[in-house]
């Protein structure tokens, strides 16, 4: 893997798991702060356009119909996302989503789109996902639900499926039209707002009174959300996306730190270990 495309891979992952401990925060508005985050990031990252190549060398129909499929995606995984949230602790909702969004994307990748890592490249790709959902299960024991099903795990598994959806179309995207990533990804946010209207209903004025009252964390929100997976559709385009989808969740353990000594959840030597485990397969996969 690329110098390149590693360097480019973990400042996604930085700006990804900022993001999340962002959206974590504010899961309790739901639907009228996604609405919100969709406004800010099309509005911030728009003037970007132009500087950036504009829609790339593809034709401006399979940019609609790329970006209308990534959009509809997008929305759904934000909303099983967020509600994971609302109901679930941060680390295993975020590490499940993490663990099975990737694995599902390299078994694709290698069985359908006929991607060939390398054998080593391949068992740190499966120690990151063992890592990665190792965090997820850690606070099993000492979780509210123990002993039967955790919501958060259910919804973690939904934003998982999602992951793997948009990110596999969204790099075969790039790769069939020559879509420039800032615009794509722009184009993506542009037609969640009207999607996210929809699902608002009556409930608009609570999105617009959002804009208002979050207006800094919205602002810090729209510039990371973006950027984040700008950076990883900038990757896939010189890297194969079997490499790539795993190797961005060194986010996890950024947020699993977060959870572990910020937030006070449990067990912070063991979600250390198992970040450790994140950070070998990493290594690996970078050799």
């Amino acid at each position: 893997m690329s110098t390149l495309a590693i360097l480019l891979v973990l400042a996604a992952a930085v700006a990804h798991a900022s993001w999340n401990v962002i959206a974590h925060g504010a899961s309790r508005s739901g639907l009228p702060f996604l609405w919100a985050g969709s406004v800010a990031s099309t509005l911030l990252w728009l003037p970007v356009v132009p500087l950036t190549g504009g829609i790339g060398a593809g034709d401006l129909q399979g940019f609609a119909i790329g970006v209308a499929v990534s959009a509809a995606l997008h929305v759904a995984y934000m909303l099983v996302l967020q509600r994971g949230y609302a109901v679930g602790n941060l680390s295993t909702v975020y590490a499940t989503a993490r663990g099975t969004g990737p694995l599902i994307t390299v078994v694709i990748a290698v069985a359908v789109l006929g991607e060939r890592p390398s054998p080593i490249a391949l068992v740190g790709v499966a120690a990151i996902i063992v890592g990665v959902i190792g965090i997820g299960f850690i606070d099993r024991g000492s979780s509210t639900h123990a002993g039967r099903f955790d919501p958060a795990l259910m919804f973690g598994l939904l934003t998982g499926a999602a992951i793997a959806a948009y990110t596999l179309w969204d790099a075969q995207a790039l790769r069939t039209w020559s879509i420039s990533p800032v615009a794509f990804m722009v184009g993506c946010t542009a037609l969640e707002v009207p999607l996210f209207t929809a699902l608002l209903g009556r409930r608009l004025p609570e999105g617009l009174r959002t804009l208002r009252r979050d207006w800094r964390r919205l602002l810090v929100f729209g510039i990371l959300s973006p950027l984040s997976y700008i950076l990883v559709l900038a990757a896939v385009t010189i890297a194969p996306v079997s490499i790539v989808a795993p190797m961005r969740e060194v986010s996890v353990v950024l947020v699993s730190l977060f959870g572990a000594f910020v937030l006070r959840e449990a067990r912070p030597g063991a979600r250390l270990v198992a970040s450790a485990v994140v950070v070998a397969g990493i290594a690996l996969v970078a050799v």
